[in-house]
């Protein structure tokens, strides 16, 4: 559960809406850029030109951003927007990778360190007050490793898929977890930032 949404809560790049079941939210609004291929899946209450979001100021109360960051060509101005339409005091959940590979090209642009993300956070006028890493450990190179399977085997055969999943990605994750209880962590190296930040001002 994401404790820290409630009111009216809007998701930033909100794709399939994958965590809508995780937010006690009173109103909860998914919006996503506007593209053909979004408007054919349906998901999205809510279109935007990939601009200014079509949204009053200070009209929700917190705000969902997963894995979206990173494919905005224009991130302050994207912040910015974030924290024109919520509230002061609302909380801010945002998820961002850090080691993946190049993915939905060609819209994928970035990839944050800590502290140039925490910069980007603070002169948008928020304040983080959680940050974790997921994965800092060798757990992340099992990781990088079955993505590199997934998209080499990859067919247009569903059950082959499921095959290639079930032998060669199944027994990797096995491996990650054996290996990962005699090796140590290491902060510096790990998959995706999740922060939970407040908005100070405008």
């Amino acid at each position: 559960m994401l404790p820290q949404l409630n009111g009216a809560v809007v998701d930033v790049g909100c794709g399939s809406k994958p965590y809508r079941d995780l937010v006690n939210a009173s109103r909860y609004v998914g919006l996503d850029y506007d593209s053909s291929l979004r408007r054919q899946e349906g998901f999205a209450d809510v279109y935007y030109d990939g601009g200014a979001f079509p949204f009053t100021n200070e009209e929700f109360d917190g705000a969902l951003c997963s894995q979206v960051l990173a494919h905005v060509f224009n991130p302050a101005e994207f912040l910015g927007e974030i924290a024109r339409i919520w509230k002061p005091g609302g909380h801010l959940v945002l998820t961002v990778p850090f080691v993946w590979d190049e993915h939905e090209q060609p819209f994928d642009c970035a990839r944050y360190s800590t502290f140039g993300l925490q910069a980007m956070l603070q002169r948008a006028g928020f304040e983080t007050i959680e940050h974790r890493k997921t994965l800092p450990d060798i757990r992340v190179f099992f990781q990088l490793f079955n993505a590199y399977l997934f998209k080499v085997t990859l067919t247009s055969n569903q059950r082959v898929n499921q095959l290639m999943a079930l032998v060669l990605m199944a027994p990797v994750n096995v491996g990650a977890v054996v290996v990962n209880w005699v090796t140590s962590r290491n902060p510096d190296l790990y998959l995706a930032h999740v922060v939970v930040a407040l908005k100070l001002h405008q």
